[in-house]
């Protein structure tokens, strides 16, 4: 079946995921999903680089409940650009049962960083990612950084391994805690003692307010179910950094259109990287309440 419409616009996710196996503890969160649209009414940005099909809060939420959740943190799609209206009707969709992170444009007044807070917004994400962004200005970046600490934000920061050595000094310089996307998507083949992998943990060793989230084994792991290498790469990191990780489906899975991730098997890598109750509930439940809804 075909993921692009009559319009040109792109289907990511599947309509029809299977049901997990693995049952999740109460309170669990989707850490890290979007929402894409609906477009009618929240216009993808003119320098967007893919076209999605709306994938807006009703779908988010029956996924939700669907895998077995209880709440969610809905990350900016870049598609979206600057505008974080599609983030915020979701949160405001959820019945305080979601939060977000935001993606801001560095001159954004204080007065509207504030109205973010009050919509939800618990932090703001940067993309090194070229492939999906034009400009990535550090310096602009640091300075919504030290404007966000108030808040009492943290930074998301999203990038591939080939360029952790450069980011080192800019993710020195952020003087909020910080997300990594997808632990740097390093080239989990390597195993968990690979060069990607050693270079992650010894960035996650310079800080201890350095989160991660262990997401994304289909993006990562070409091998498909059962994401044999992304388990094996992963799990250790889980069992030595159990207080800061966190997990999410990524749905509604951008720019994976050639291969749609199940969500339901996503799911079930979860306690394979988790293989214990305690892991399980602080990647799930405590770790992303303390970090999003602490207050």
């Amino acid at each position: 079946m075909t993921t692009t419409d009559a319009e040109g616009r792109i289907r990511s996710w599947t309509l029809t995921p299977s049901k997990p196996r693995f049952i999740q503890p109460p309170g669990a969160v989707d850490a890290h999903c979007h929402v894409f649209g609906p477009q009618a009414d929240f216009p993808f940005s003119p320098k967007a680089k893919y076209l999605p099909q709306d994938a807006g809060p009703d779908a988010l939420f029956a996924l939700r409940d669907h895998l077995g959740f209880a709440r969610n943190v809905i990350v900016q799609a870049s598609c979206h650009g600057t505008d974080n209206s599609a983030t915020l009707n979701g949160i405001a969709r959820s019945n305080g049962l979601a939060r977000g992170v935001a993606v801001v444009d560095p001159a954004i007044p204080d007065a509207e960083l504030d109205a973010l807070h009050a919509g939800g917004i618990r932090g703001v994400r940067f993309n090194f990612l070229k492939r999906l962004v034009d400009d990535a200005p550090k310096d602009k970046f640091l300075d919504v950084a030290r404007r966000i600490k108030r808040l009492g934000w943290h930074v998301v920061v999203y990038f591939e391994a080939d360029i952790l050595e450069e980011l080192r000094p800019f993710l020195d310089a952020i003087p909020v805690p910080i997300v990594i996307d997808h632990m740097g998507r390093p080239d989990v083949t390597q195993g968990p003692d690979g060069a990607d992998m050693a270079a992650f943990r010894r960035l996650l060793d310079s800080r201890d307010d350095i989160w991660t989230k262990v997401t994304c084994a289909d993006r990562l792991d070409a091998a498909g179910p059962p994401y044999a290498d992304f388990v094996r790469a992963v799990r250790p990191l889980v069992e030595n950094y159990p207080d800061r990780v966190l997990w999410g489906t990524d749905w509604p899975h951008p720019n994976m259109e050639k291969v749609l991730p199940d969500d339901g098997h996503l799911v079930d890598t979860i306690p394979e990287i988790a293989p214990t109750a305690e892991l399980q509930h602080k990647l799930l439940v405590a770790n992303p309440m303390r970090l999003y809804w602490a207050d």
